[in-house]
């Protein structure tokens, strides 16, 4: 009779040890899983820092030009040298993508370069030598394609980020998220008044 008891002790003690493993295995695994999305994140994040920098690096090059043309149009090309200079100062880290205010004083800073951007490629339609110079028209050329890239990554971004806040908001995943301090990723906003298309002429 007391050895059956301790049999029935032992297999309840078992059956415990195996539903405690597997409850840690499968938030061990749940958790990998966040980190995996995390990280998806953080190189979606790494492709659009990539295309804003090319945007960067086109810029000088693309002033220089229009500078050589149109001089007299001394505010824009301020306004898109300051832009610039403003969009390179910030030191963008892992933390902007965790920070929302952050991530939205970044994107701030860079629509306030694409509008001076458009700016200045307006202004270019008043300079008829300036629209038929090959250089201008080879920068124009990259700075659109750099633009459709940008957009491209943004996009998928957003995809990702989506993934990842609606994995970490989902039951129970969402307790092993706040257990490990995983917060939602902010989103990529469309700019004020982006729902009109723009009127690029090249």
């Amino acid at each position: 009779m007391k050895s059956r008891g301790c049999l029935i002790a032992a297999v309840v003690l078992g059956v415990l040890l195996l539903l405690a493993i597997g409850i840690i295995a499968w938030g061990v695994g749940v958790r990998n899983s966040i980190v995996t999305l995390d990280e998806a994140v953080t190189s979606s994040w790494a492709q659009v820092e990539s295309q804003y920098q090319r945007r960067a690096d086109l810029i000088p090059n693309l002033v220089e030009t229009v500078k050589g043309f149109a001089n007299q149009e001394q505010d824009v090309l301020i306004g898109v040298t300051e832009a610039r200079a403003k969009v390179s100062q910030m030191t963008v880290t892992k933390e902007v993508i965790d920070d929302p205010k952050a991530f939205a004083k970044f994107q701030a800073s860079q629509d306030q370069l694409s509008s001076a951007l458009s700016r200045l490629l307006v202004v270019s339609e008043n300079y008829p030598q300036l629209k038929s110079n090959e250089n201008f028209m080879n920068l124009q050329t990259q700075l659109e394609g750099t633009e459709n890239r940008i957009t491209v990554e943004r996009q998928r971004f957003n995809q990702t980020v989506q993934l990842y806040n609606t994995t970490i908001r989902r039951f129970p995943a969402s307790m092993i998220a706040g257990f490990s301090g995983f917060k939602e990723h902010p989103y990529f906003q469309a700019k004020e008044g982006s729902e009109n298309a723009p009127q690029v002429k090249f």
